[in-house]
């Protein structure tokens, strides 16, 4: 993904969830996706939706650890 979809993308998934902490990073190995971090955490992929131009999906795993406490 190039500066300007990552920027494009950052913003609105700030603006979506209310969270100005949320930062995407680019994947080195990938060029089709980026890392969503919140202050610095990794939550998830942002990747290019194969089937749909100029769409994207947000995958995120919830694991069971992360539901204890």
């Amino acid at each position: 993904m190039d500066a300007a979809t990552i920027a494009k993308l950052e913003g609105h998934l700030k603006r979506t969830f209310g969270n100005p902490h949320i930062a995407l990073k680019a994947r080195p190995k990938q060029k089709d996706s980026a890392e969503v971090e919140v202050k610095g955490e990794f939550i998830g992929v942002v990747f290019q939706d194969e089937d749909e131009d100029g769409s994207f999906m947000f995958e995120m795993a919830i694991l069971a650890e992360d539901l204890e406490g």
